[in-house]
């Protein structure tokens, strides 16, 4: 039997496997999902309403929900603007920290000398912290999008690169074993045996990375942007208006969690094999 056809066998079991009728009601599950997930937030908001309507705390300290609502909503503030910015800088941010993670994740586990030698850096960089590296940014690449980006890029790669490196080393050595024994290339182990073992892995990280850049590029609008919803957040220092800075919370939130969910239905859709893994 050569490795080709192994493979081709052992994808039909699988396809075998995953087409296997579901015997639950179908959304059933998800619509659960929703609930219990949505059920925390509905507590908070109730919690948060009695604490306001109990105590009475000054508007500037705990504003209530239906103003931190009005501000959410209000075309006034030009959120589209701002959401627009922070946007670009999470999605390029987590983009290149995707292509960067996994470039390296692949190298640190394909040769012992590139991890003994790259891996204590990347360490030491990773604990640095990058409220510090920012100005130095500043600095080198001016001001605008771009640096921001790069900021965010560095809190969000380094899951990416240590998961990458994970999922491609912890294949069962069996598995290599057999794919020798068949004839198989070293080229063709890590296309049809490694990468595919090593993708549940390299989802959790870009998930992990999904919600950091979320911090980086909010690092990067608080050190120095002229836009953003990091920028909104800092002006209301000045003027108090708590509310406001609630409202901009919010749309982080929204963002860093359409960008989680993204990455979830992508990789379940793209693996039916390791949905199981993944969730």
């Amino acid at each position: 039997m050569s490795f080709e056809t192994f493979l081709s066998r052992a994808s039909v079991n699988y396809d075998r496997k995953v087409r296997e009728p579901d015997e639950r009601l179908p959304g059933t599950q998800h619509v659960v999902g929703f609930l219990q997930g949505s059920s925390v937030f509905v507590a908070l908001i109730v919690i948060w309403q009695i604490a306001v309507s109990v105590f009475s705390p000054p508007a500037y300290l705990l504003p209530a929900p239906a103003s931190v609502w009005h501000d959410i909503w209000d075309p006034a503030l030009r959120w589209p603007m701002s959401i627009g910015i922070t946007l670009q800088e999470i999605l390029g941010g987590f983009a290149l920290s995707a292509v960067a993670g996994i470039a390296l994740g692949m190298a640190i586990s394909s040769a012992r000398a590139f991890e003994r030698t790259v891996l204590p850096f990347l360490v030491a960089f990773n604990i640095l912290p990058k409220v510090a590296i920012a100005p130095l940014l500043l600095i080198y690449l001016g001001y605008g999008i771009f640096p921001n980006i790069v900021i965010a890029a560095m809190i969000g790669f380094f899951p990416v690169v240590i998961n990458t490196a994970t999922g491609l080393s912890a294949i069962d050595q069996d598995w290599i074993d057999l794919a020798r024994s068949l004839g198989a290339p070293k080229w063709k182990m890590f296309l049809r045996l490694r990468i595919p073992h090593a993708l549940p892995h390299i989802v959790s990280g870009l998930k992990v990375s999904s919600t950091l850049v979320v911090v980086g590029a909010v690092i990067g609008e608080f050190i120095a942007s002229q836009g953003g919803l990091g920028n909104v957040e800092i002006s209301t220092q000045v003027t108090l208006n708590t509310a406001l800075a609630f409202a901009s919370l919010f749309w982080l939130s929204v963002i860093g969690l359409a960008l989680y969910c993204a990455i979830d239905v992508v990789a379940k859709l793209s693996m039916p094999w390791a949905r199981e893994a993944i969730e």
